[in-house]
């Protein structure tokens, strides 16, 4: 089998300007999917379509093969994908005489992104001669069975009508729904070529739980952050009830159960050489000292850490100017 991946990035953006080599994390953008692709252990070769010579010496330096540079017709901002992998299908057919039987598409704005989930959908596009590709999705958040059309004289229509009335029904009791989330496509090489088209009929879907596309500014800081937590060397302080363990009623600490999923992302973060600080108010109300008995739980808990400091004051609310939400850790790590 000949696959291949092909990672499109042309010069033109105007949401988050020339995006696709803006350094995030200490490289240009577009060299995390190249260092995907060649860390998959399907991929044969990786081709960077671009319309600009320094967008290619990029793509070179780390490890994309460029071969042409993309006409300017197919890069403007309405230039659709399938013209884009066309043409980069008819240049390898009639310049090498070779057709890939599967292609990956890995849009260079997506600097985070797992390996695991590239072969995990080579291997479902192998493993399904009936299907012509496989697109990785996420779960919706709206849900289109609640949404509407609007005309000129104010009057509304669904958008779905399928289901009678459905948008008078409660959320538990309609379809669950997913929306593309454009990280990864697998596709035949002969769907592109002979169909002209990027899926074909028959489409696997590829269920994802996480997002790191990046068209905004906002979503560029949060890859940004997602990117550094991944690389180590950082510094994390962590509170302890609430956070690694679960609150107990009267701040009777000894009764204190883990809170195992975020224990795991702590050692995690121990693990890719971030220091962790545990900084606790325990006794600060009570007067007494649940050292020992902190120490031991942690221990018993399997909790790696660097420090635990005692005598941060109790608060109902903590305000800080680098603090991170906890489910935002737990979606980048677990």
């Amino acid at each position: 089998m000949n696959i291949i991946a092909i990672i499109p990035a042309r010069s033109g953006s105007k949401s988050v300007i020339h995006k696709n080599i803006r350094p995030i994390a200490g490289k240009p953008m577009l060299a995390y999917s190249i260092e995907h692709a060649r860390a998959s252990k399907y991929i044969d070769r990786v081709i960077l379509s671009t319309d600009s010579p320094d967008y290619a010496a990029i793509g070179k330096e780390y490890g994309a093969e460029v071969p042409f540079l993309r006409p300017a017709e197919y890069a403007t901002d309405t230039a659709a994908d399938i013209e884009v992998f066309y043409h980069c299908l008819t240049f390898l057919k009639e310049q090498e005489d070779m057709v890939p039987d599967i292609v990956v598409h890995l849009r260079p704005t997506y600097p985070v992104r797992r390996v695991a989930d590239i072969d995990n959908m080579i291997k479902l596009l192998l493993e399904n001669e009936a299907a012509d590709s496989v697109r990785s999705m996420a779960p919706a958040k709206e849900i289109p069975y609640k949404m509407w059309f609007k005309d000129e004289s104010g009057f509304i229509t669904p958008v779905m009508k399928d289901i009678p009335e459905c948008y008078n029904m409660p959320r538990q009791s309609l379809p669950r729904v997913y929306y593309q989330n454009a990280c990864i496509d697998v596709v035949r090489g002969r769907v592109i070529l002979d169909d002209y088209s990027m899926t074909g009929k028959r489409i696997l879907g590829y269920e994802m739980d996480k997002n790191y596309d990046i068209d905004t500014e906002e979503e560029f800081r949060k890859a940004e952050a997602a990117l550094s937590i991944l690389k180590g060397g950082k510094r994390f302080v962590f509170d302890i009830d609430g956070v690694i363990a679960r609150l107990q009623p009267a701040n009777n600490y000894a009764l204190s159960e883990p809170d195992t999923d975020m224990i795991r992302v702590v050692n995690k973060l121990y693990d890719m050489g971030n220091e962790i600080i545990l900084h606790t108010a325990r006794g600060y109300v009570t007067g007494m000292d649940w050292s020992d008995i902190t120490k031991h739980q942690l221990a018993g808990w399997g909790l790696k850490y660097h420090e635990l400091h005692f005598g941060k004051p109790n608060a109902d609310f903590y305000v800080d100017d680098k603090m991170l939400g906890i489910g935002y850790l737990l979606d980048i790590l677990s």
